[in-house]
């Protein structure tokens, strides 16, 4: 399989070849903090492979001090890109980076026993296709 992907302002392009083994919505503290929302949604693969197609000199990596966390986004827009970690055995992808549709269902939720209060009555508030009238 092969999928494509960028960051908010397009300068960022990658491409997956690939298939990905799952699709995790992490809770945890620092997955809220770097994507400033309720989870972070994140696809996982040991077997496929990053091509950056432009911008790659654009991609910041921040690795969380004295921990395994690790984000990395565009310097120009600050979008969530793909990064490899575990010495370049695991892709992670951020699920909303992809611009072709995503080719698997969520497989959970994790960490959530530090799922907020809010986030546990979002489909029970109203939805709306747009911008609320």
């Amino acid at each position: 399989m092969r999928i494509k992907g960028s960051c908010l302002c397009a300068e960022v392009r990658f491409e997956i070849d690939g298939d990905f083994e799952s699709f995790y919505l992490c809770h945890c503290q620092y997955c809220r903090k770097d994507t400033g929302s309720a989870h972070a949604s994140n696809l996982f693969s040991t077997t496929a492979t990053l091509h950056w197609l432009a911008g790659q000199d654009s991609v910041k990596v921040y690795q969380l001090p004295s921990t395994r966390h690790m984000k990395s986004f565009c310097l120009n827009c600050g979008a969530a890109l793909p990064n490899l970690q575990g010495q370049g055995e695991l892709l992670v992808v951020p699920a909303g980076s992809l611009d072709d549709p995503v080719p698997i269902a969520p497989t959970a939720h994790i960490f959530v026993a530090n799922r907020r209060d809010w986030d546990q009555i979002l489909d029970k508030i109203p939805k709306w296709d747009g911008l609320p009238a």
